[in-house]
């Protein structure tokens, strides 16, 4: 069996009749835990070992787990900082921001892989223009040119944990202020003007960048649908004119910066439409019911599946994390950079994502 397009949720701790049930569907290709999945360390690598062995090849395990507000796994797991944090260190000392962008993205997967986790929705690549509470401190800078540099250091610490990286949200959430779990984000600005929000993306699909999400905003000045719903966004730009060939993931599309655009089999469409390879539906299971039994079993194509497959974790998952010295000289050093955030987001928030 193939891996699917579909990433669901489950409810709790542990898996349910109804949860293997949805998970076996051959529609169904990767999971994504939330807070409420994580009890500690050992609960958490327990699920993910049965999430692996309801099928062959397994499911895919993600998770937002970006640092600051979003790190969805806590007790137990190294407090990582927000993105800013690494971005206010660059402006200090811009070889020492690098470095420690470098360990912070191999801190956050190599943590995440010890546990069964594939991938981690980040780094976030959004600039930081002072308007999108959503985005806020998840934004390494405004200059789009820091972005890039802290960007693609992060995403070399995660490949070297073996973790594919996710760049989100394209191309750009950090210029509106409507948060798009609640609210239809619109940025009015022309395509030319969008170029600093798009360069980060240049340089990590240089550096073969190997996901990407697209954000439910809507640019009206280049398509009327939102970017993650738009062919124009994502084969046309992402895929055309920046050249990329990775695994291309809607935001959620339970998502109130989707629903505008029909109901769930709608947006699905809509999204397949765009060339998304991923469709992340989650907190409805009756949505993704709803999905399955609309859909025939061979949804997506066979370079679409191969792109979803390269986003599995490779090489071997650390089995004693805590005797690691690489482990240990990391978080000391991330330490001084992860001061308490000022506010969680909440269970229904997939950005998460």
């Amino acid at each position: 069996m193939s891996l699917g397009p579909l990433m669901v949720d489950i409810a709790g701790t542990e898996l349910t009749p109804d949860d293997m049930q949805v998970l076996s569907h051959p529609l169904v290709g990767s999971v994504i835990l939330f807070s409420r999945n994580y009890r500690d360390v050992a609960q958490v690598s327990s699920l993910t070992a049965a999430i692996r062995g309801l099928r062959t090849p397994s499911l895919l395990v993600a998770v937002d787990h970006e640092g600051g507000r979003v790190q969805r796994f806590r007790e137990g797991f190294t407090r990582l900082p927000p993105a800013r944090a690494l971005g206010r260190r660059y402006d200090e000392d811009r070889r020492e921001g690098l470095a420690l962008a470098r360990s912070a993205g191999w801190l956050m997967a190599i943590e995440l892989r010890a546990v069964g986790v594939d991938f981690s929705f980040a780094p976030c690549v959004d600039l930081d223009y002072g308007v999108s509470e959503i985005i806020g401190d998840r934004a390494f800078h405004r200059d789009p040119d820091a972005v890039a540099a802290l960007a693609v250091a992060y995403m070399a610490g995660m490949r070297e944990a073996g973790m594919a990286a996710t760049a989100k949200h394209f191309p750009g959430h950090g210029a509106v202020f409507a948060d798009s779990h609640v609210a239809l984000p619109v940025d009015r600005r022309n395509f030319v003007d969008l170029e600093p929000d798009i360069r980060p993306y240049r340089l990590l699909i240089e550096n073969n960048l190997a996901g990407v999400m697209g954000a439910h905003v809507v640019f009206p000045a280049v398509d009327p649908l939102p970017a993650s719903l738009s062919h124009r966004w994502i084969s046309g730009v992402l895929r055309g004119e920046l050249g990329f060939h990775g695994c291309v993931f809607a935001d959620d599309l339970t998502m109130a910066g989707a629903a505008a655009f029909g109901g769930v089999i709608e947006r699905a469409e809509l999204a397949f439409a765009a060339g998304c390879d991923v469709l992340p539906i989650c907190n409805d299971r009756q949505a993704v019911k709803s999905v399955l039994n609309h859909f025939g079993p061979d949804l997506g194509s066979p370079a679409s599946q191969a792109r979803v497959v390269r986003m599995r974790a490779r090489g071997e998952a650390p089995v004693n994390l805590g005797a690691d010295r690489q482990w240990q000289q990391t978080v000391t050093m991330i330490a001084s950079l992860s001061a308490t955030p000022p506010l969680v987001l909440t269970e229904g928030n997939h950005d998460g994502i």
